[in-house]
């Protein structure tokens, strides 16, 4: 491969980086021809770039970005697919059910302006929440009090008008 070309490669995955909040590193080099049509339809499905990456050309587009990306230079080795999402959780729910037969394996994940190195960690990625998770939760936090407040205050407005009903009938 010629040096240009070295160059531009290295360019487009370090712009598709910037481009996403967060990414996966998986190994899909046992995954056929079948089982890789299938992953890439599901990712298109849920909105994740899947990209088959040469390590060395990753590992320099990494190098070219700000912040220190030299946590994921260790598991850069072997066949190396790049999953980009921003959603924080959607590679890992995706990698998980595609493990139940033995593949794709989690090698890394940049996610939320953090590493996890490991397969151990895809429990863990699978139960963080997006975005739009975290502030539906806030609202229904919000919400809580004053949904309590207002069932008080009719229940009590309940009791009020049962008891005078009741007196006015004597």
């Amino acid at each position: 491969m010629r040096k240009e070309d070295k160059s531009t490669i290295i360019e487009t995955i370090a712009a598709t980086i910037k481009g996403y909040d967060n990414f996966y590193l998986a190994d899909i080099a046992t995954l056929n021809s079948t089982k890789t049509s299938e992953l890439r339809r599901e990712c298109a499905k849920q909105e994740i770039k899947l990209m088959v990456v040469k390590n060395t050309l990753l590992q320099k587009a990494l190098d070219t970005l700000e912040g220190d990306y030299s946590e994921l230079h260790s598991v850069l080795k072997g066949n190396t697919a790049v999953m980009f999402s921003n959603s924080a959780n959607a590679p890992a729910k995706l990698i998980a059910k595609y493990k139940k037969e033995g593949i794709p394996s989690l090698k890394a994940a940049y996610v939320q302006e953090s590493f996890y190195i490991g397969a151990e960690n895809l429990s863990a990625l699978e139960n963080i929440k997006s975005k739009n998770e975290l502030i539906g939760d806030v609202i229904m936090l919000l919400q809580s009090p004053a949904k309590n407040v207002i069932s008080a205050l009719q229940s009590g407005g309940n009791t009020i008008h049962g008891v005078l009903e009741t007196l006015s009938k004597r």
